[in-house]
Formats: C-alpha cells, structure tokens, sequence
C-alpha cells in the first residue's frame, strides 16, 4: 500500500458460502493504491473475493467498504461501479462488434461523457497493443489478442479500481512484460487487485502480496518479504519466490492443523 494512502477498500468479517462449501472465512483486509497480487491454490477463495469487489457476488456476511461507502447500499454499489474496471476469468464479448465499438459499449455502460469517449477508447486499446486492431471484429481476434481487449475494456474509464482474475491467461512471455509495466503505471493511482496463478507476475509487478488458502488469508506482505521465506530452500524448487509462496503455504496449514488439535 502507498505510505499514509488512505485504504480504498475495506473488508471487515467477510464470509462467501456456496451451499455447504465456505469460500471466504471472515476475512479482513485492506487495500490502498498500488498493485496487489492475489495468491492462492484453486478453490482457495481468489474468484470469490474479486466478485464480491466487483459487485457481481454478495457476501453471506460481513462488511465490504470501497471508496468510502458501504456496498450494503444500492446508491453506494451504483456509485463504486463507475469507478470499478473488472475482468473476470471468463470474458464476454459479441464477436459482431468492432474493438472499437466493444470498449466503447463498455464506456457507454460505465456512464462516460459521450464527448470523452472516443479518445478513452483509443487510449485503452493503444495500452494493451490492439490500436492496429481496433476497427478489426472481434470474431477475428486470437485467444491473446480477446485478453487483451478484456484488459482494454477494464481501464477504458481509468477506473480508481482495477479488479483482473488471471489477466494473463492466453498472453504470450512478450506481452506478459508488457502488461506488467502496464500495472506498475495503473497502480501509481489506482487500487489495483490482481487474482493469479502465475507467482513470477506478481513478484515483477506487485507492490503487496496477499495469499488465500481455503477462505482465510495466510500471509500478507511485499513479494521482497515472501521471497524470503524461500532463499534458503533447495533451488531445484523453483526460485525464490516459488520457494516461498510454498513455505508460506505450509506455514499456514500447519498453524491451523495446530490450532485444531
């Protein structure tokens, strides 16, 4: 979190069940500008999380305050939709569209002025590399080149929060470096929240790693702090910050198996 930034998201007891399955344990935690990564084993409660930020999920209970309101309100949700950019796993798109007349439904959906629309779409797409695509179907577009355009649609309204759940899915090692350099520029004035699989993306672009096992945060921390648990294991597993989401992983079962007894 930036120093002395005021969070941007609180969360206070949240606690998500699917039927008989608890995804999300009363958790607690805050999130200021910057970009945060989001850990965890599948099942661990990550997609959950991000929906319920995003505003698609309620919680079962528990308090969820983002920019200062309290998304148990209608007015408050409606308000924090126009400041949210959101990328879920399973992006959906109309393939008859243009990329341009996509993102610029999506602006139209987020309420942007219609005199500032046009050059907000042009300015999003040139930020995921698709400015050479922009009047090209979307039907026409590889599985790399759709992320993209999810990630486009996402920032087109330069959102004050940034939710991706596994933006990278699908983009080749060249575009993985480019899209981290676009987090590290988004996170200088936005709370963005990244939810992946991929640890070498958030130990190059995070700012603050947050790591979920089975609904209850295991460890918090810089990716420099989460490096560290794993400098001291054997390199055959992987580097450092491999060795240490492990180790972090293992600390948190342990402490819980223990708790248990």
């Amino acid at each position: 979190m930036t120093e002395h930034a005021p969070p941007s998201i609180r969360l206070s007891g949240l606690t998500v069940r699917h039927r008989r399955t608890t995804a999300l344990d009363a958790v607690d935690l805050d999130f200021g500008p910057g970009v945060h990564g989001l850990l965890g084993p599948n099942g661990a409660g990550k997609t959950s999380l991000i929906r319920v930020l995003a505003t698609v999920a309620a919680p079962s209970d528990g308090r969820v305050e983002m920019l200062g309101g309290d998304l148990r309100g209608h007015r408050e949700r409606s308000a924090v939709r126009r400041e949210l950019g959101y990328l879920p796993q399973e992006f959906g798109y109309y393939p008859g569209f243009t990329v341009r007349e996509f993102v610029a439904y999506v602006a139209w959906l987020k309420e942007l002025p219609a005199a500032a629309t046009p050059a907000a779409v042009e300015r999003a797409v040139a930020r995921v590399g698709l400015a050479d695509r922009i009047d090209s179907k979307v039907r026409t577009l590889s599985g790399g080149m759709v992320r993209r355009l999810g990630i486009a649609q996402a920032i087109v309204n330069e959102p004050r929060i940034l939710l991706l759940d596994e933006p990278t899915a699908g983009l080749d090692p060249e575009q993985r470096v480019e899209f981290r350099a676009l987090l590290r520029d988004l996170g200088r004035s936005s709370t963005v929240i990244v939810s992946t699989h991929l640890v070498e993306d958030v130990a190059a672009a995070c700012t603050e790693v947050t790591l979920i096992e089975a609904g209850r945060v295991a460890y918090r921390g810089t990716p420099t702090s989460l490096a560290a648990l794993g400098v001291y294991g054997d390199e055959s597993d992987g580097n450092a910050f491999e060795r240490g989401y492990t180790a972090a992983l293992r600390g948190h079962r342990t402490a819980v198996a223990g708790a248990a007894r």
